[in-house]
């Protein structure tokens, strides 16, 4: 019997194997250039460090209070913030796309070519909101670099540049192919960015207003935003690409970051920054039922709804997935209403609970929410790609073999 410490059933000698861990195997030999992990159960914070440097270069130490590009953690902030208004019956899940942007009224599937000379046949059924929440409609990412399709993307910069805005976004796919028919094939896509286009168009207002009225101010997240504030700058980290060899160099400086200064692409599908704090406001949330402090951002039935797996027949990612890249491995995964979902515990070769649900962002931060064990896990870094290590499933042993009972 250990007579470690514990907090909420959680052996805190056994969490400090995760600082441990992040220094001797990637902090030390310069794999990355910080590590920040927060652990919360039953509704309070177990165990939480910073260790690194958040600015290489400036050599100026992580902090619990640094600032992060979370990317594709935008994502389950957008899903809520639409079916937000889904609960107050501005839409129905299974209503066409088309109905809300009519210029996709008559979307083609790709068949051959490059472009701009496609060659197309019509779409077996309209693409639905649905499809765009769960990534069955469709869309790609200029980044999969698997398709012609992607090729256009990449062509067009429709993964965000200056001159992009969610209108001109969604003007210039109304144009391009779609990889395959809505709902018969799930690809991870900028689906999320046309659902933040849809909050927009749903509520008025821009969706950078919608955010902070309804999701951050309510739970009290005062350090998320697209925009990095003047007054903060000091805190936001550096962000470094990985280099063959295991090192990394730096890909975005945070002084002359395009976060640091307003700019028209509001990506619903990876533009926020947030810190470790504040994302946890926003997932305590999530594992409270949809409320934290008496602010309730979600009703706990759409919640119980949007974590289920809406892949058809109840299926994984493996079976439905055209086998790009994405924030999850697919083994075990379906996928939700914004999240991915686990469904096979076995299948995925990493300790977890049926239900586990969460998401991950291009530089390598992550956070899952266990329902069953209460159990919540966020970390950050700052590298690109995410897929550079295992840290993800390593975080998974490292919290799990903590749990006492």
């Amino acid at each position: 019997m250990s007579d470690s410490p514990t907090i909420a059933g959680m052996d805190l000698q056994r969490l400090n194997r995760i600082a441990d861990h992040m220094e001797s195997n990637y902090l030390a030999p310069g794999k990355l250039p910080c590590a920040v992990t927060l652990v919360a159960r039953h509704g309070q914070v177990v165990w939480q460090r910073a260790q690194g440097l958040m600015d290489v270069e400036r050599a100026h130490p992580a902090a619990l209070d640094t600032l992060f590009r979370i990317y594709s953690m935008t994502k389950p902030v957008t899903s809520i913030a639409l079916m937000q208004l889904y609960e107050q019956g501005r839409f129905l899940l299974d209503d066409p796309v088309h109905k809300y942007i009519p210029s996709w009224r008559n979307l083609q599937v790709y068949k051959s070519g490059v472009y701009p000379q496609f060659v197309t046949t019509p779409a077996a059924r309209a693409m639905t909101i649905r499809d765009l929440l769960t990534h069955q409609a469709g869309l790609s990412y200029g980044f999969s670099c698997r398709t012609n399709v992607d090729a256009a993307y990449r062509q067009l910069k429709l993964d965000g540049h200056s001159g992009l805005t969610l209108e001109s976004l969604i003007d210039e796919l109304s144009r391009l192919p779609l990889e395959f028919s809505p709902g018969s094939a799930w690809n991870y896509s900028l689906a999320t960015d046309v659902c933040g286009y849809l909050v927009q168009l749903l509520s008025g207002k821009p969706l950078d207003d919608y955010f902070a009225t309804h999701v951050f101010r309510p739970l009290g997240m005062e350090d998320t935003f697209f925009t990095v504030p003047a007054s903060k700058l000091s805190r936001f980290a550096a962000c470094y690409q990985y280099q063959p060899g295991d090192a990394f160099e730096l890909q975005d400086d945070p002084q002359a970051s395009h976060f640091s200064r307003r700019h028209g692409y509001l990506s619903g599908g990876g533009g926020l920054v947030s810190s470790i704090g504040d994302y946890y406001r926003f997932a305590q949330a999530l594992a409270n039922g949809g409320e934290l402090d008496g602010a309730r951002i979600i009703g706990r039935k759409t919640l119980e709804f949007m974590r289920l797996n809406h892949l058809p027949g109840n299926t994984d990612l493996p079976s439905v997935s055209t086998g790009g890249f994405s924030e999850t491995p697919y083994e075990g995964s379906g996928f939700g209403l914004g999240f991915a979902v686990k469904t096979d515990i076995a299948k995925s070769q990493a300790i977890g609970s049926p239900g586990e649900y969460g998401w991950g962002g291009m530089a390598g931060t992550t956070f899952f929410i266990d329902p069953v064990e209460d159990l919540i896990v966020i970390f950050m870094t700052q590298l690109i790609p995410s897929s550079s290590y295992p840290v993800r499933q390593e975080l998974r042993a490292l919290v799990n073999a903590a749990l006492v009972d």
